[in-house]
């Protein structure tokens, strides 16, 4: 259980950091010219290599899989999906609320939740699952 807890707090740790990344991007393609939805979608892809690169050397280190095409892809998929359940929780929250001040922070804290938990799951049991070892030969 301590080896989960670990992962967890490294994976919410770089997330924090994937945040940020994703933000000081998103801003600096606007101000290069960029449009929202293509300044975005670098944002996304710049934060996903972040913490794919945290993950993979400090989060699951004894997992981290020998192809790094591959991983990166399985990775950048993993992600896009919890960004889906991220959106999604969002919408749903933001439609249940009553209207106020407060409903989109509360969406968007339920929806990071929502997020964190499919992205650290998908990670965990297919990014960086564990491999079996080669038999000896």
């Amino acid at each position: 259980m301590a080896k989960l807890h670990r992962e967890f707090i490294w994976f919410a740790i770089a997330g924090v950091v994937g945040f940020g990344v994703d933000a000081g991007v998103l801003y600096g393609a606007l101000a290069l010219g960029c449009g929202p939805y293509v300044g975005r979608a670098i944002s996304f892809l710049c934060a996903a290599f972040v913490t794919w690169q945290i993950n993979r050397r400090i989060t699951f280190t004894a997992a981290a899989g020998e192809s790094l095409w591959r991983e990166w892809c399985q990775y950048l998929a993993a992600m896009s999906l919890g960004g889906a359940c991220n959106y999604g929780a969002y919408v749903l929250v933001l439609h249940l609320l009553p209207r106020s001040p407060a409903s989109p922070l509360l969406a968007v804290a339920a929806g990071s939740i929502a997020g964190m938990f499919v992205n650290f799951a998908t990670a965990k049991l297919w990014v960086f699952r564990p491999t079996p070892q080669k038999d000896a030969k």
